[in-house]
């Protein structure tokens, strides 16, 4: 058996989980309500605050899907409960990121400001401190989405392995290069 797969999802309270026939699972929790249709050979029990994942046969593939719809309905009740939270920051001089609503403009160093538009289940915040790098605050109970909108974000101008200039997430560490001047 998985480790994953075969480790129960403990439901806190107001938290519910519910399965219907096309097995779509449904979490509802104090911040949101979260819908994502399972494999139909993986079988989902809910039984007195507790989820189990089931799968029917040791096939690789049940293997695979049993260990993966656990993590993901864990994540499921992660958000609706605490939620995620993702920091990017703005490495570089004259970098600028500013908001109003759910559009996010960017001034990355190219000729024109980049304007990013965050989907509704995401709460976007910025903040610019003097002599701190601006940063980037996302919001969401959604992990997927909030990973996915952050990597597109990053993916605007990456972090170089020169100077560091570019987007980064708060806790990642960009390895420097040594410049030309290395080889003297």
């Amino acid at each position: 058996m998985s480790r994953i797969g075969r480790a129960p999802i403990k439901l806190a309270a107001g938290v519910t989980v519910s399965v219907s026939a096309a097995n779509e699972v449904t979490v509802k929790g104090p911040k949101g309500e979260l819908k994502k249709t399972i494999d139909r050979d993986i079988k989902v029990e809910v039984a007195d605050g507790v989820v189990n994942v089931i799968r029917p046969t040791d096939q690789i593939r049940h293997k695979a899907l049993h260990g993966l719809y656990r993590a993901l309905l864990q994540n499921m009740v992660t958000g609706v409960t605490e939620g995620y939270k993702k920091q990017l920051e703005l490495v570089g001089v004259g970098y600028k990121a500013a908001h109003s609503g759910q559009l996010l403009d960017l001034a990355l160093g190219y000729s024109h400001n980049i304007v990013f538009e965050i989907p509704q289940e995401l709460k976007v915040s910025t903040l610019t401190e003097k002599g701190q790098n601006p940063k980037i605050m996302l919001e969401g109970i959604d992990k997927q989405l909030l990973g996915q909108v952050a990597a597109k974000l990053r993916s605007l101008r990456k972090p170089e392995p020169y100077k560091g200039k570019g987007v980064r997430y708060s806790d990642e560490v960009v390895r420097k290069k040594a410049g030309k001047s290395a080889g003297k």
